[in-house]
């Protein structure tokens, strides 16, 4: 007898559910699409974003305390904070993207430095070291444009938010079709 003889036979997974991805793909391009018109309500679904990341952050943090043996008082304290960041958030929504944007031009400074600095300590180890220096010179560069004058921060954050939501929801058509195809590929 051979192994395959003996190990118990499975269905192939299904692809029956692909059509959520589809779904769930077509709403993230048409949310960049509209977040990217830069209307006052652009804004204001940032911030209803933000809000339910907040949530869905908070809920995780209370997940992760259940099944976690140590640092439990940890995560009900960020589940705490997530949660009641998530209810200014909705509260608040414009109050949200202006703090929000206002904290891009930030990370873009903090996350360039740390890419210049992991490009200058690859190049000895990586062959396109430099392109990881210059993707952090360029965010640092951008970070401190964006600094200078809030507005920019702004529109900076919506285009950050509208092409993200785009490319995300490319991705999950992508992956739809290929969770459709699955079945197909195992047989």
């Amino acid at each position: 007898m051979t192994a395959m003889e003996i190990a118990p036979t499975r269905a192939p997974v299904s692809g029956k559910w692909w059509w959520v991805l589809l779904v769930t793909g077509i709403l993230w391009i048409v949310i960049g699409l509209f977040v990217l018109q830069s209307h006052y309500t652009s804004a204001v679904l940032i911030g209803y974003l933000v809000a339910g990341w907040l949530f869905f952050a908070g809920v995780a943090e209370f997940l992760v305390m259940g099944v976690t043996a140590g640092w439990k008082w940890l995560h009900a304290t960020l589940g705490v904070l997530f949660l009641l960041g998530g209810v200014a958030a909705v509260y608040a929504p414009f109050q949200t993207f202006t703090v929000l944007a206002s904290l891009i031009g930030v990370f873009l400074v903090v996350k360039g430095t740390f890419d210049f600095v992991i490009g200058i300590a690859e190049r000895h180890a990586v062959d396109l070291w430099w392109m990881t220096l210059m993707a952090g010179v360029i965010e640092i560069v951008l970070g401190v444009w964006a600094v200078g004058y809030p507005g920019r921060s702004a529109a900076l954050l919506i285009i950050w938010v509208g092409v993200g939501a785009i490319i995300r929801g490319i991705a999950e058509i992508v992956m739809a079709f290929r969770v459709q195809r699955a079945p197909e590929a195992i047989a």
